[in-house]
């Protein structure tokens, strides 16, 4: 019988689908957070099973832990020999993820000890060559501790692969979940595909300033520039991201320009093509096409009963793109309200054209649950003859992988 917690299994991607991830908490109080981790790694596909200090489980309770993964919970070494089965054969696992790892456990591991559950599935892991990923948590002063700094760079020379903590309020907080899911995610891909390409990439809204206060916008969170972003950095590219103030977080491998303005980020993009090459640009932005003529240096009086405003257009980004770089492959978005899929294909066509883009992916955002802020898009990728292909409605990032797809096959040839 299937644990009703796995129920979200792949729900929001299938990067880890068939992955076996074994998830080792230790004594920190971030030990609270182990179980976001884990459902994140199983919304992605992953199958988690969580293995537990002694002083792990004075923080929290085993039982959480196997509510959240829907497996059993390793909580000390028996006669089934544990580290061992989840290292070899039939059970072995695919990647051994700590988080927390605290400092304690950190030395342990740098010296060969193996007295602790956790330690115990590290060491089996390093012997059989399966990828292993750390997340600290500690005090701040712990993680400057010269002998805690040397013991890092000794697993990071040893292969494993270490998530920088967040420094704040004195600690060495735990980064969070999204990117321990990315870290884990980009250890474990499946394609390499994009290895040695250059990326740039546009993504979020971005704000036209009518006063010091009021600003004109669209509802574009970012999500789809994000989780492109994602994608090529799992797939072995190098990633800058131009972003205007979205809400969804840039991946922390890409370099990310912010800006505000249209102006400010054709002004980014310009600088970017003009520096280097890329191999790929995708916009994904949604930059505002009119701005006002006039900005006004002090707040508009709320009093006024009518407020009237020029607005002027804005610098189109995806036109200079070619002009700059033009053996830059170039994907853009385009998105349409309440069209019918005739429309669509034909307007995207004829602006892939216009500003000699290589693909076009066209998007209703009038749709319920694809539009602008949703966790899912549907697609329909048209080439600048027209003709088109659908990608039905999924979860961003698995939209992501299948644009990628078919930009990586026709790069290639």
């Amino acid at each position: 019988m299937v644990h009703p917690s796995k129920d979200i299994t792949g729900k929001e991607g299938q990067e880890l689908k068939g992955k076996r991830i074994v998830l080792g908490v230790t004594g920190s109080v971030s030990a609270y957070r182990a179980a976001d981790i884990a459902r994140d790694l199983m919304r992605h596909g992953a199958d988690v099973h969580a293995v537990m200090t002694s002083g792990a489980q004075k923080i929290i309770h085993p039982n959480l832990l196997e509510w959240a993964t829907g497996n059993p919970v390793v909580t000390e070494l028996t006669g089934k020999i544990e580290h061992v089965a989840f290292t070899t054969g039939k059970e072995k696992a695919d990647l051994i993820l700590v988080a927390p790892v605290t400092a304690n456990t950190i030395g342990k591991i740098a010296s060969g000890i193996d007295d602790t559950t956790v330690t115990s599935y590290v060491s089996s892991a390093l012997g059989a060559g399966i990828p292993i990923v750390i997340a600290p948590a500690m005090h701040d002063t712990m993680l400057t501790h010269p002998i805690i700094e040397e013991n890092l760079k000794k697993l990071e020379r040893a292969g494993i692969t270490l998530v920088p903590p967040v420094i704040e309020e004195g600690k060495a907080k735990l980064s969070s979940p999204k990117v321990i899911l990315e870290i884990a995610i980009s250890r474990l891909a499946k394609k390499n595909d994009m290895s040695g390409m250059k990326v740039l990439i546009t993504g979020g809204p971005t704000v036209e300033p009518i006063d010091p206060v009021r600003i004109l916008t669209n509802r574009s969170s970012g999500k789809m520039a994000v989780a492109l972003a994602s994608a090529c950095i799992r797939r072995g590219a190098e990633v800058v991201m131009v972003y205007g103030p979205g809400v969804a977080e840039p991946p922390s491998s890409a370099r990310v320009v912010r800006v505000e303005t249209a102006r400010q980020m054709l002004a980014a993009v310009e600088k970017e093509l003009s520096s280097k090459r890329f191999d790929l640009a995708i916009a994904a932005a949604a930059a505002s096409d009119y701005g006002p003529a006039r900005y006004h240096n002090e707040k508009l009086d709320s009093k006024r009963e009518d407020v009237v405003l020029e607005l002027r257009r804005s610098p189109k980004i995806i036109e200079r793109v070619k002009e700059l770089s033009p053996s830059t492959f170039l994907l853009i978005f385009k998105a349409e309200h309440s069209v019918t899929r005739v429309e669509m294909v034909s307007r995207a066509a004829k602006r892939g054209r216009e500003v000699r883009a290589d693909l076009v992916a066209a998007n209703d955002v009038g749709r319920e649950g694809v539009g602008f802020g949703s966790e899912d898009n549907e697609v329909v990728l048209v080439d600048p003859r027209g003709k088109s292909v659908s990608l039905p409605k999924a979860r961003k990032s698995a939209i992501a992988d299948r644009l990628l797809d078919s930009v990586v096959a026709r790069i290639r040839t």
